[in-house]
């Protein structure tokens, strides 16, 4: 485990608005971090960016104090970056902040010619005051990367108490009172991929806007860092290990099918 000295020295950034990042799905996107302190998630999904999640859990909490976040987005904004969307993700899961809609009502007073979107793992949207609170979001993007429970637990590694089921009814339910967009980004290895015909059965349910289609391109570290959020290039100084991903061929393969057989818009990580 790091040490506390070590962790000072290593991580440098101490705002919980980090970026701009160039995204292949959003352009740049400035990264909202609602948990900050440690990484905290329903799930622990074993392709994540941020590695073995500290807190596995789905309790719902203010972890970081929405003055501070709006403090620390006023300081970026007088460096005058390029942001093309606001995106609340970071340090795990943004629905399990009490106070993100006083984040999302903050930040759309001091810019509101900025979009705003989020993703999350919809594990908290069954819950109605959940989905209130995001409900004045430009673009909802849910997670869905296994068609059954078997899949989904041996992927996305839930909290206890998380199902499939829970997350998809939750995503039903935000359906029926969302006016935003509502995108579907999902995750595809070998483990899942020949799921493709339950999975477009999902996909059809739903009807969402667009498909993301992505594959662990980036490898799993092994100790949670902050300076993951968002860490599309750079691996720091800890032990990483690749994971299995979808050849070119096969992603084209199932982005051909999903498109074909909904007739949504699919964005490819390939592509």
């Amino acid at each position: 485990m790091r040490d506390k000295q070590k962790e000072e020295e290593v991580f440098t950034n101490k705002s919980t608005i980090y970026g701009p990042v160039k995204s292949w799905r959003l352009g740049m996107s400035l990264g909202v971090d609602p948990i900050f302190q440690t990484s905290t998630c329903s799930f622990n999904c074993f392709y994540c960016q941020l590695g073995q999640i500290q807190d596995i859990t789905d309790r719902i909490k203010t972890y970081v104090p929405t003055e501070r976040v709006l403090k620390d987005y006023e300081n970026l904004l007088k460096e005058k970056p390029q942001i093309d969307v606001i995106t609340f993700s970071g340090s795990g899961e943004p629905t399990l902040a009490e106070n993100i809609d006083e984040m999302i009502a903050g930040m759309r007073k001091l810019t509101p010619h900025i979009p705003q979107y989020i993703l999350t793992n919809a594990t908290e949207l069954y819950l109605p005051q959940v989905r209130e609170k995001i409900l004045d979001l430009d673009t909802i993007i849910v997670k869905i990367d296994a068609s059954n429970e078997e899949t989904f637990q041996r992927i996305n590694r839930p909290a206890p108490g998380v199902t499939l089921k829970r997350v998809l009814e939750g995503i039903k339910a935000l359906k029926k009172e969302y006016k935003g967009k509502i995108e579907i980004q999902s995750m595809f290895m070998p483990l899942n991929h020949k799921d493709i015909d339950d999975y477009i059965g999902i996909i059809k349910e739903i009807s969402p806007l667009v498909i993301q289609l992505n594959t662990p391109k980036r490898p799993y570290p092994s100790e949670w860092h902050r300076e993951n959020r968002g860490n599309h290039a750079k691996i720091f100084d800890y032990k990483v290990t690749d994971l299995k991903t979808l050849t070119p061929p096969q992603a084209q393969e199932l982005e051909d099918k999903i498109r074909k057989e909904t007739g949504l818009e699919v964005l490819s990580i390939y592509r």
